[in-house]
């Protein structure tokens, strides 16, 4: 272990363990009015938070020293467990925010949609890294593992967690995006897509559905029905200034926001500390993301290569949907602020990825750093463009 310590890359260490801790102190802030209305202790969702929060960092040590490699030789393993998670929620799981999204096992509480993430982007990472001599190839090198894909979304769809569902479909397109399709192969899958959408959408369109698109972009036609919400966000950003009102002195927390401590919880940051407090936060997911993208261009070898952008665009993508729900630029969709947010099963996947990302930033300085054998010839390089119509090269 010691040994291997020189190797880890500091920036995915801090930055995620930063926001971890920032988003467990918010959490208790933003929370201890409601934990009490709920019956509970005022520290109830700060223990539980820290709990899965250790549980995470015993995840990320781990995936940091296992070698990432090793996850495709897993691949049908993990497949089949998404899978079974994703069909056994339908069956066993239990209803909350209208979703049948929740395995509840006494105190814990599992989200399968959020294990999906991080399988699927081993999934698609793994598949066409196999198939870049053929990546031109749409019915051979494009189309197969998009089945799969579809029927994850599908599953996650029936809960239905259509925010969720948004966001693989996302990150899928972020994957298959890096590993080389040609353009036209690109938008062809996007008018799969649209007309796809187009038969599923009578079927998934609800008052409650358009009633979040009404309270995000007409939010004071209903102030007390649709929009409350977010008018709701817009008071504690708006009157926060520079520095806040203070660590606890949110005054939209005591009762008027809804998921202070979830999906609401930057609205809370940005009225307790402000615009700098919001910064900061931002600033460091950038930071994730952007060393992740840098990650990506280094390696040479595809999967890992597709591994590190998947994360960095579940990451990316994730404080997006939750930043624009927020604001009024996107729809309310329940989505959580990475890191920060409570909630045990985003945490932990969030944790166990940054360790898989770790692995692959120390197979890469492991391999700038050792000097090669003078006899041997040098290992031809390869370099990742994240753009349609290009592949890897030797």
């Amino acid at each position: 272990m010691k040994g291997k310590l020189k190797y880890f890359d500091f920036t995915l260490i801090i930055a995620p363990l930063l926001l971890a801790a920032f988003g467990i102190v918010m959490i208790y802030s933003a929370s201890m009015v409601s934990a009490i209305v709920e019956g509970f202790e005022a520290t109830h969702y700060l223990f539980k938070q820290m709990q899965w929060f250790f549980i995470g960092l015993g995840g990320f040590i781990f995936c940091s020293i296992f070698p990432y490699k090793y996850y495709q030789k897993l691949m049908k393993i993990i497949v089949l467990g998404i899978l079974a998670l994703l069909i056994s929620v339908l069956i066993f799981g239990e209803v909350r925010g209208n979703a049948k999204s929740w395995f509840v096992l006494g105190p814990i509480s599992l989200q399968p949609s959020e294990f999906a993430k991080i399988g699927l982007i081993m999934y698609l990472a793994s598949v066409y890294s196999k198939k870049q001599a053929y990546i031109n190839e749409f019915n051979k090198g494009v189309l197969p593992p998009l089945i799969l894909t579809g029927v994850m979304l599908g599953l996650i769809v029936m809960q239905p967690d259509i925010g969720t569902a948004a966001i693989i479909f996302l990150i899928a397109c972020s994957v298959i995006f890096s590993s080389g399709i040609r353009l036209k192969h690109l938008l062809l899958l996007i008018l799969i897509g649209v007309i796809t959408l187009m038969v599923a959408l009578p079927n998934m369109v609800t008052d409650v559905r358009v009633s979040r698109f009404t309270g995000a972009y007409q939010p004071f036609n209903a102030p007390d029905d649709a929009g409350y919400h977010l008018i709701q966000s817009y008071l504690a950003i708006g009157g926060s200034g520079l520095s806040g009102e203070g660590l606890g002195q949110s005054v939209q927390k005591l009762g008027y926001l809804f998921g202070a401590h979830t999906d609401f919880i930057m609205a809370v940051i940005a009225e307790e500390l402000g615009f700098l407090g919001v910064i900061i936060v931002i600033g460091l997911l950038a930071t994730i993301v952007l060393r992740g993208i840098f990650i990506a261009r280094k390696c040479e070898d595809s999967f890992g290569a597709l591994l590190a952008i998947g994360i960095s665009s579940m990451i990316g993508i994730q404080a997006f949907v939750n930043l624009g729900s927020i604001s009024g630029i996107l729809p309310i969709t329940g989505v959580t602020l990475p890191f920060v947010s409570y909630g045990g099963s985003s945490l932990l996947v969030l944790m166990v990825s940054m360790g898989i990302m770790n692995n692959i930033a120390m197979s890469i300085k492991k391999r700038e750093q050792e000097p090669r054998p003078s006899h041997t010839k040098p290992i031809p390089t390869q370099k990742a463009y994240f753009k349609g119509g290009k592949q890897w090269s030797s």
